[in-house]
């Protein structure tokens, strides 16, 4: 690292054409050409990023040592399961760490003890009490891919433990209450001192990380809505509004961990929660805003429509929040003006809802920014726009069927691992199938994970070979305890900085959880050649049979994943229309975590990214727009009502399948729009949930979207 920065500012100073003299021509080197530079690289976000990793990887470094010391201090007879633990504890944050420790250690328990109910029940049966195992596996990974925070991990590691203790005792049962004990206790020390180490050693908070990302959304939201406005709004600008939902899901994830985290201060989890619904209110609105901007300056469109988007305009670039807080109250009585008369005509109509929406973008922009000021523990001195009614929060889309097929495949993948090793009688088959388990509960909650435990898979190679070298080479000359720290460092710390990194998070792994059990980290040197060779063919076995048992049974194309999410939220609308319960910000945030776990799936499909998630959002537009209907129209005893209740058949009937078409149902809507505008005043409420009800029926720019 320090090199890189010398080398950066020599660099530097080549380029400028400027050279370094002694200090005895022209005095010290010129320092403040060359302190600037300096500041300059330790900005530098690729510099600044290897600090991080090799930070984390020395504070890890040294949790798994405390562990590994006070493990054998006290006695237990397979230390390096403690190494293991800090490893996969270890987060980069204080408060990411001691939630994983303590969800880890929740499903470290209930793992052990299903397996000391698991093995006696079925020790005369080996194949039946695999297949147990394998479906309490299984199970873990059902319910975590059902829950889907943080927390998940408690329910993978139940089945992580159930593998590593219970598939070796399925040969030697009797000894399995005492494996369980021990392994629970190394499992906790391993948790405690990454835990300490990671929240009282250079800590990072959470908070921190939290409030960037969240002012860096804040910050989007308003820029999109100003683009909006500006009717700047084309693919690519809806692309970035839809890139929101997984910014959302991320402050969400980062939210998890709010409570664990060190420092003193803590965010609310109402104001966070109405927070998170009024930005998912805001990319319902934007839709809505930016179908309505163009027809401000069509013919017939009063002048005074057209003032008022330039008052919306210059309110959004007022520089002060108090300026923006006062002069919004002036946006919503100017926007009053547009009211409906018993006389209106259609474009008054039209007037009046775009007014309404032009306001309601204003008064969510506000409340944002103020959520935004009080959860960052900022001054806020003026009044939400929407009240303080009972707030959702984020909502999980949660798919059983997917979740059970998971389940099932891993399950599947297990049993037949068991029937080989059984069939064969292979002498390190319980190996195998311990790490078969663990591959398919850590990696079986994504739709194609061939691709990550390749990673995994290189990574243990890698670990193999150091561990064969310490074995022969190393270990054997070392005989002091800060001796063995000092030749373990070089590896370990290397695992531990390609941990902090994503794009290689999952090759550290097999790292970090295959040298110290390879190596043979223990209360004394018991390096055996031949024992390390067998173990480590059987651990590429198990990862590599993990591997192919889940290309068959556990692999979900983007294709199929994406149909799928494409026909529940079709499902829910069609429940929508039919249903007189208001649920709208229940389904406005359940859509928008569909976007986010739609996103990276287009990513990888040969379908139009923002004309597919534009339909979803349409979807939730009609919706809304039904609902608002239905609040309008339940009184009525006259003519339309008939109609209406037509209209809601067709659109639901358009939602299981497929017809009437949309150009139908437009039909339909401008039909009872002329009505109402010809006729009376009674029904002249109906004409703004009607509107919105049109113009949610536009049709999606790229039609082929739904093919």
């Amino acid at each position: 690292m320090s090199g890189y920065l010398i080398y950066s500012v020599v660099a530097t100073y080549y380029q400028q054409g400027m050279t370094f003299r002694p200090f005895w021509q022209d005095g010290w080197i010129r320092p403040a050409l060359i302190l600037p530079q300096l500041i300059a690289q330790l900005r530098n976000p690729t510099l600044r990023a290897d600090g991080e990793a090799l930070l984390f990887s020395a504070k890890s470094f040294a949790a798994a040592m405390l562990a590994y010391f006070i493990a054998l201090r006290i006695g237990l007879p397979r230390p390096a399961w403690a190494i293991v633990t800090v490893y996969l504890v270890s987060q980069p944050t204080g408060g990411a760490s001691l939630s994983r420790g303590l969800y880890r250690l929740m499903g470290t328990l209930a793992g052990a003890l299903a397996t000391v109910t698991i093995v006696p029940t079925f020790a005369n049966e080996p194949v039946v009490c695999s297949a147990v195992l394998a479906g309490w596996i299984g199970l873990g990974l059902f319910l975590s891919l059902l829950d889907r925070t943080p927390r998940s991990y408690a329910f993978v590691l139940s089945g992580y433990t159930t593998s590593l203790i219970g598939f070796p005792a399925v040969a030697a049962p009797a000894a399995v209450f005492d494996t369980a004990i021990v392994r629970v206790q190394e499992i906790a020390l391993g948790i405690l001192c990454a835990v300490v180490i990671h929240r009282y050693v250079f800590p990072r908070p959470m908070t921190g990380q939290f409030q960037a990302k969240l002012a860096a959304t804040l910050h989007d939201a308003r820029r999109l809505a100003c683009d909006v406005l500006n009717n700047v709004s084309e693919s690519s600008c809806r692309d970035d509004r839809y890139r929101m939902a997984l910014d959302m899901l991320a402050l969400r994830g980062l939210a998890t961990h709010l409570p664990y985290d060190p420092v003193t201060t803590r965010l609310r989890g109402p104001t966070l929660r109405t927070l998170h619904d009024r930005l998912a209110h805001l990319l319902l609105l934007l839709a809505d805003v930016e179908e309505r901007i163009s027809l401000i300056h069509a013919p017939g469109m009063p002048e005074k429509l057209a003032q008022f988007l330039y008052r919306v305009r210059r309110w959004i670039t007022l520089d002060t929040p108090n300026d923006r807080g006062t002069e919004a109250h002036r946006v919503f009585q100017n926007a009053r003006s547009f009211g409906h008369a018993d006389d209106a005509t259609l474009i008054d109509g039209l007037v009046a809802n775009i007014a309404r929406h032009l306001a309601e973008l204003v008064g969510l922009l506000h409340d944002i920014e103020r959520l935004g000021a009080e959860a960052s523990a900022a001054e806020c001195a003026t009044e939400p726009f929407h009240g303080h009614g009972k707030t959702t929060g984020y909502v999980f889309h949660r798919d059983p069927m997917m979740a059970a097929r998971a389940g099932l495949g891993a399950a599947l993948g297990i049993l037949f691992g068991c029937f080989f090793w059984i069939w064969s009688a292979w002498p390190d088959g319980g190996l195998a199938v311990s790490v078969l388990g663990v591959t398919c509960a850590l990696f079986g909650n994504v739709d194609v994970p061939v691709p990550y435990v390749r990673k995994y898979m290189l990574g243990s190679v890698y670990g193999i070979a150091i561990s064969l070298i310490y074995s022969v080479t190393v270990l054997p000359r070392v005989f002091e305890f800060s001796v063995l720290i000092a030749v373990l460092a070089p590896a370990f710390l290397f695992g531990g900085s390609l941990q902090a990194r994503p794009s290689t998070a999952f090759m550290a792994l097999g790292i970090t959880l295959t040298v110290p059990i390879l190596v043979g980290l223990g209360p004394v040197y018991g390096g055996d050649f031949a024992e390390a060779i067998n173990s480590s063919i059987a651990l590429l076995m198990g990862v590599g049979f993990g591997a192919a048992t889940m290309t068959l049974f556990q692999t979900v194309s983007p294709d199929n994943a994406i149909n799928r999410l494409l026909r529940l939220g079709r499902r829910d609308a069609a429940y929508r229309v039919r249903s007189r319960v208001s649920t709208k910000a229940v389904w406005t945030n359940l859509t928008i975590d569909r976007i986010a776990l739609l996103r990276p799936r287009l990513s990888l499909s040969a379908r139009p990214t923002t004309e597919t998630i534009d339909m979803i959002v349409r979807d939730l537009r009609i919706g809304h727009a039904v609902s608002r209907l239905r609040e309008q129209f339940d009184q009525l005893e006259s003519e339309p009502l008939s109609a209406i209740q037509v209209l809601l058949l067709d659109l639901a009937h358009h939602f299981d399948r497929g017809s009437p078409s949309v150009d139908e149902l437009n039909t339909q809507v401008e039909e009872l729009i002329a009505r109402i505008v010809v006729g009376t005043g009674a029904h002249r409420h109906l004409l703004d949930p009607l509107i919105d009800l049109r113009f949610a029926l536009s049709p999606v720019q790229n039609s082929e979207a739904r093919a």
